[in-house]
């Protein structure tokens, strides 16, 4: 489960970007942008919608610091923790859904 939310929000690492390879979209201080082609997207679709949430979290601390910590948001993460881990995986099933429908290919960039 790990490896596919990790490729869902990071991309593969082999991709074609070399398009985006300019100081707009990559100025060379932080990791290209990579790329997910249509048939990763759609593996990808159909693997977050495999993800069973109750699993995902049941072995995540009651404890919202220490469950940050865990999820690497940091000490300043204010909220419930589960609650914006279940908002933020319904999106991004919900894109990788709607993307593998129409047979796109997703460009990933984390800065």
């Amino acid at each position: 489960m790990a490896a596919l939310l990790e490729r869902a929000v990071s991309g593969d690492p082999d991709g074609d970007v070399g398009f985006l390879d300019h100081n707009e979209v990559y100025d060379g201080f932080a990791d290209p942008p990579r790329v997910l082609g249509a048939t990763a997207v759609t593996d990808s679709a159909h693997g977050l919608d495999a993800i069973d949430v109750g699993a995902l979290l049941a072995d995540l601390s009651a404890s919202s610091a220490e469950a940050a910590a865990v999820c690497g948001f940091g000490p300043g993460f204010v909220g419930d923790v589960r609650a914006h881990l279940v908002e933020h995986l319904a999106a991004m099933r919900q894109f990788y859904r709607e993307a593998a429908h129409r047979g796109r290919c997703v460009v990933v960039r984390v800065d």
